[in-house]
Order: C-alpha cells, then sequence, then structure tokens
C-alpha cells in the first residue's frame, strides 16, 4: 500500500515560517496530484494547496501569496512552504495523494501535523 509521512510541524510564532514535507512511498503508480489539507479544532476538513506532476497548483484563497507548494516528482515527496503566518492557520496538517491506476483512481492520506502558530 501507498505510505505518506509528514515531518515540519510544530511551535511557531505569528509573522515566522515553517517548512513542511511529505515523503510518499509503496506500490505508487503516478502520483498525479499530491498536495495538502489542514483541519482546525470545530472546522471541516479544508484544501490548502495541490501540485501536479505537470507543475499546475492550486491555494485556498486564505493562503494565496504566502504558502507555496512544490514537489519533487522523481521521489514522490511533496512541500509547502508557509510563511507570514497567523494564528488562524493553526490545525492539523494532512499529506494527500491522488491517482489514476490501472483499475481507476485512488486516494491516499498521512497521519497529520501539528502546526500551532501562536506568541
Amino acid at each position: 500500500q501507498v505510505q505518506l509521512v509528514e515531518s515540519g510541524g510544530g511551535l511557531v510564532q505569528p509573522g515566522g515560517s515553517l517548512r513542511l514535507s511529505c515523503a510518499a512511498s509503496g506500490s505508487i503508480f503516478s502520483a498525479d496530484t499530491m498536495g495538502w489539507y489542514r483541519q482546525a479544532p470545530g472546522k471541516q476538513r479544508e484544501l490548502v494547496a495541490t501540485v501536479t506532476t505537470g507543475g499546475s497548483t492550486n491555494y485556498a484563497d486564505s493562503v494565496k501569496g504566502r504558502f507555496t507548494v512544490s514537489r519533487d516528482n522523481g521521489a514522490n515527496k511533496v512541500y509547502l512552504q508557509m510563511s507570514s503566518l497567523k494564528p488562524e492557520d493553526t490545525a492539523v496538517y494532512y499529506c494527500w495523494l491522488w491517482e489514476r491506476t490501472n483499475g481507476g483512481a485512488r486516494g491516499y492520506w498521512g497521519q497529520g501535523t501539528q502546526v500551532t502558530v501562536s506568541s
């Protein structure tokens, strides 16, 4: 099976920066899209950013201009560079992978990493 492992979460002050990393391993067919979702207390899980193998990106309006998603296709890794962090960014961040397979399509989630923005 496919496994996603996140790293880089932690505590950071408002206005600070943090870089998240995710490594995918296992029976990966194509990893067409990788990215990040987050879930804050009392809120629904929401899209943060995604990136395709071709380099197309998609961002939530709340993070545009502050976050940058990138990937290493050869290594099946995805990154999220976060800057100008706000308390509202506090959440568990989940790595996500979606791909087409011989039999259809499938998606996977990582275990999540906590990001806390507080002074």
